[in-house]
């Protein structure tokens, strides 16, 4: 293996390690139950379902305003967010603050604990990626073709 490969190997799996200490920072279960009391109303964690607000399905990642077929906010077209947990953990707190403009009329989540369990819920709201392993070793296939 050479020896470029073995380090893009190692920097794939330091951004693992790091996409799952900002993950693990909650818990799912407990995130699913705060997701149902406050954003459940009007937000679907299914793929697609827009309701009030748009889907949540793979949020975790993408680009603001980037759900097809929902008629954001200028100010959340223009906001140029990615939903990264960090932002999340921001504009959870109190939204209409990290991005003034925006429709949704949620007033935010005070307990850190309870913004923390969110995320952590919407993280899990994605296809299954391959696990760290699987990925390298993919990487470092095509990386010796």
């Amino acid at each position: 293996m050479k020896r470029e490969s073995l380090k893009w190997v190692a920097g794939l799996m330091a951004l693992a390690a790091l996409t799952l200490d900002a993950y693990g920072a909650g818990d799912a279960a407990r995130g699913a139950d705060v997701f149902k009391e406050n954003c459940a109303g009007c937000h679907s964690p299914e793929r697609g379902q827009i309701l009030v607000g748009p889907s949540l399905y793979s949020v975790v990642g993408r680009t603001a305003a980037s759900e097809a077929g929902f008629p954001y906010s200028s100010a959340m077209k223009g906001s140029g967010v990615v939903w990264t947990p960090d932002k999340l953990m921001v504009y959870l707190k109190a939204p209409r603050r990290f991005i003034p403009g925006v429709k949704m009329m949620f007033p935010g989540l005070d307990d850190e604990a309870d913004r923390q369990n969110v995320i952590a819920f919407l993280s899990t709201l994605r296809e299954q990626a391959q696990s760290a392993p699987e990925a390298a070793a993919a990487t470092v296939s095509r990386a010796s073709n």
